[in-house]
């Protein structure tokens, strides 16, 4: 993969995106790096959390706008649809996504922030979908995840003036749920898995699932996805050391993702 990394951490993997001589933009060839790496993650399954992040200056600035320029209705077309599969396959994963925002997360780079499960920042990221001041709208689902985190107002006033905020404001409006010290950011992006995997696999991966389905329908349907969920864990090793722990007043639990 020649512009993307995976680096494992323990039971966390970091996956960096490295072409930071273009910002990160999103070419084919990057995408199709992201692709792999996100299948490897996955497959993994002495990872429990993965991290995403970016080299140098930005996260993600945005897809590759040389690229993109001569497209063809279709091929523009073809093009939206392979971002989006990737970015939805990182989306449905199993295991949580933290995007830890280094830094510019523009157009595609939003998009991808936005798959993920949950993002912090560093306080010189920057957000925006300005698509439509090139002519186009977002293509990799910045249309459907932005409203869904943020309100549709809010997601209509960014993607239709394609303003750009800083990490603060983000933070304000929902879209990211911390900000921290650049320095000390992927210090903080650890912690947070830290604290994931401190808890039982199966479970943390049930409920990711919950939440991923609840949004996409209707509160009685998503508690009907909880119900299965909450049975499910209960034919696990895992609950029964995590109820036998606390029954027993043990703070040390010993879970096998079992």
């Amino acid at each position: 993969m020649a512009f993307v990394t995976l680096e494992r951490r323990g039971q966390v993997g970091v996956l960096t995106v490295t072409r930071p001589e273009a910002l990160n933009a999103l070419n084919r060839q990057v995408l199709h790096d992201l692709d792999e790496a996100i299948d490897r993650a996955a497959e993994d399954e002495s990872l429990l959390v993965l991290i995403l992040t970016g080299e140098g200056r930005a996260f993600v600035a945005g897809a590759d706008i040389a690229e993109m320029a001569t497209m063809s209705t279709a091929q523009a077309k073809r093009y939206a649809v392979y971002g989006g599969e990737i970015l939805h396959k990182l989306e449905t994963m199993q295991k949580p996504v933290i995007a830890a925002v280094n830094g510019f997360a523009l157009g595609g780079g939003c998009e991808l922030a936005m798959a993920c499960d949950i993002r912090i920042a560093g306080e010189k990221a920057r957000f925006g979908q300005p698509e439509v001041g090139l002519g186009i709208p977002p293509g990799f689902g910045g249309t459907q995840r932005l409203p869904r985190i943020v309100g549709a107002s809010k997601a209509m006033e960014l993607i239709l003036t394609g303003r750009v905020i800083g990490a603060q404001e983000a933070r304000e409006i929902g879209l990211v749920s911390e900000v921290c010290a650049q320095e000390t950011l992927m210090e903080r992006a650890l912690a947070l898995a830290a604290e994931i995997c401190a808890n039982a696999p199966i479970a943390v991966c049930q409920a990711k699932r919950c939440i991923r389905m609840g949004l996409q329908t209707d509160i009685v349907t998503g508690s009907a996805f909880e119900a299965e969920a909450f049975g499910v864990c209960f034919g696990t090793e895992d609950q029964r050391e995590g109820m036998g722990a606390f029954l027993d007043k043990r703070k040390e639990k010993n879970f096998q993702n079992r």
